[in-house]
C-alpha cells in the first residue's frame, strides 16, 4: 500500500486561471516547493499521454520522476502517474472545483517505495511529515501566485 497525502485549498480565482498554471509543467518552479528542474517535457497542451521528467528534492535527497498524464479533463482534473528511482512509483492528482466564485483545489499524492512493507517503513523514517508539509506549502504558493 502506498503512502498518500491529500490536502485542499480555496483560491480566489476561477478554475480556468488556476488550470493555466497547474497544467503548464514549465511553471512548476513557481509553486511546487520540492521542484528543482524540469528535465524534459512534451511540447503542446496537456493531454492524456503527455510526458515529462521532473527533478525534485525532499529532505535533502534529490530524485527524478518520469511522469505521464494518465487522465486529463481540462480545466477540472489531471492525474499524473510516475516512475521514480529504484522501482518506486508515484501518482499525483489535481482536481479543480468551482466554489463561491473561486476554485477549490484538491491535491492528492501517493508514493509507493520499492521493497514492500520494509521499504515503506524506511521511506517514512526518512521523509516523516515532509510530504504533507511540502504539499501544503506548495498550495499556499499556488494561492499567492494566482491571487497575487
Amino acid at each position: 500500500m502506498a503512502d498518500r497525502v491529500e490536502t485542499t485549498i480555496e483560491i480566489d480565482a476561477p478554475p480556468e486561471e488556476v488550470w493555466a498554471i497547474v497544467s503548464n509543467p514549465r511553471r512548476l518552479a513557481e509553486w511546487v516547493t520540492i521542484h528543482r528542474a524540469l528535465e524534459r517535457a512534451d511540447a503542446g497542451p496537456l493531454e492524456r499521454g503527455f510526458t515529462m521528467e521532473q527533478e525534485m528534492t525532499l529532505r535533502g535527497q534529490s530524485f527524478t520522476v518520469a511522469w505521464t498524464a494518465a487522465e486529463v479533463d481540462a480545466p477540472r482534473m489531471v492525474r499524473w502517474e510516475g516512475d521514480g528511482p529504484a522501482g518506486s512509483s508515484a501518482m499525483t492528482e489535481y482536481r479543480l472545483v468551482g466554489a463561491n466564485g473561486g476554485t477549490r483545489f484538491l491535491y492528492a499524492n501517493s508514493f509507493d517505495a520499492p521493497g514492500g512493507p520494509m521499504g515503506r517503513m524506511a521511506a517514512r523514517a526518512v521523509t516523516g511529515d515532509a510530504p504533507r508539509e511540502e504539499a501544503d506549502a506548495s498550495l499556499q504558493r499556488l494561492k499567492a501566485l494566482v491571487e497575487g
